[in-house]
């Protein structure tokens, strides 16, 4: 799609063309991209459905996932609907401000999810080098005020971002070669210095992924050291087991992280291929990470097994419905974590 030049002052609208270059097949690209985002959905879900309802589920580790879930949700929902109208129904335009919004929230929720990884890997740690510890340190408290701090982080930081993009006022063109708003994509449209946007983006991706990469790295690396000293090599394995899901989900989000942002910035990659890297590590992180949590935590797999038998009981008559079968929590994605929370607390006063 050929750009023209129509500067303007504080525009109203932008365009956005999706993926430059494969504007005649996007239709078709947007296929593989909906199923993720189907499979991001049922998978989310089913854990804000499971780690409520399953007492055995409701410890730090489990909190930290179900934070997880929340906000690959928040992920999808703020990047699934307006790329899809533009993939399938050739929706382009929305007001600049819906723009800064989407883009707030997109790179709000992305150093989101760095922070819960950070919080998980810091869990592990203290799981595996001190066990007996491990209830004292991380109490319900603490795991609010952690998943508080990570909100915060990366709710200031991106709102400093969007404020520094709301003073550029004079762009060269409305038409974002992108599509989603994505910060860089925004600000190459400016027809003014944009230094200070350019070095602060820098600034805040490196201080949530690469402040989170390397401490992860510290705690895997303590993590790795403490289960190779167990003298038994069955408490190797299981302790090494309790981490396989976490490795896999940090290695699949940085890789993609950094990937996606060094090729964008220092790379010399066509638009299209930086652009479905971008959207890739946007959308399938939220749709591996319940699967590969499923498949590795015996509670949640043995939870969607029963929920699926029982329906399928419910169906043919053999178990009568009610809700001592099948507890759950009704409500948003927060009243389901705001239950975990609670349900934390009350266990660990039982216990005490």
């Amino acid at each position: 799609m050929e750009m023209p030049n129509t500067s303007s002052l504080d525009p109203p609208m932008v365009t956005l063309i999706g993926i430059p270059g494969l504007e005649h097949v996007q239709f078709w690209i947007g296929f593989p991209f909906c199923a993720l985002c189907i499979v991001a959905l049922l998978g989310n879900v089913l854990l804000l459905i499971i780690i409520p309802s399953e007492r055995s589920l409701h410890q730090p580790m489990y909190v930290f996932l179900a934070v997880l879930a929340a906000n690959d949700l928040g992920l999808c929902a703020s990047i699934a609907p307006k790329m899809l109208a533009i993939f399938w129904f050739s929706a382009c335009t929305m007001t600049f401000d819906a723009c800064l919004t989407q883009l707030f929230f997109i790179h709000a929720l992305q150093g989101m999810e760095s922070g819960i990884l950070l919080a998980m890997a810091f869990d592990r740690y203290v799981a595996i080098c001190n066990p007996l510890r491990h209830s004292a340190v991380l109490t319900p408290s603490v795991l609010g005020q952690l998943v508080g701090v990570v909100a915060a982080r990366a709710i200031i930081l991106v709102s400093v971002v969007s404020v520094l993009l709301q003073r550029l006022h004079f762009f060269h063109s409305t038409i974002v070669a992108h599509s989603y708003c994505e910060h860089m994509a925004v600000v190459k449209l400016a027809a003014v210095d944009t230094r200070i946007n350019k070095a602060f983006g820098l600034f805040v991706a490196f201080s949530i992924l690469g402040f989170d990469m390397v401490f992860v790295l510290v705690s895997y690396t303590l993590i790795l050291q403490a289960i190779f000293r167990l003298p038994q090599k069955e408490a190797r394995i299981k302790a090494f087991n309790t981490c396989t899901a976490h490795i896999f989900v940090f290695l699949e989000f940085y890789v993609l992280a950094f990937f996606s942002f060094f090729s964008h910035r220092f790379g010399h990659v066509s638009p299209y291929v930086h652009i479905l890297l971008s959207t890739i590590y946007l959308l399938v992180p939220p749709a591996l990470n319940p699967i590969v949590y499923g498949v590795k935590t015996k509670e949640i797999r043995v939870r969607v097994v029963r929920m699926f038998l029982l329906e399928r009981g419910r169906k043919k008559g053999i178990i009568p419905s009610g809700p001592y079968f099948l507890p759950t929590f009704h409500g948003s994605p927060a009243h389901s974590i705001a239950a975990i929370f609670g349900n934390y607390g009350k266990r660990r006063e039982y216990q005490s």
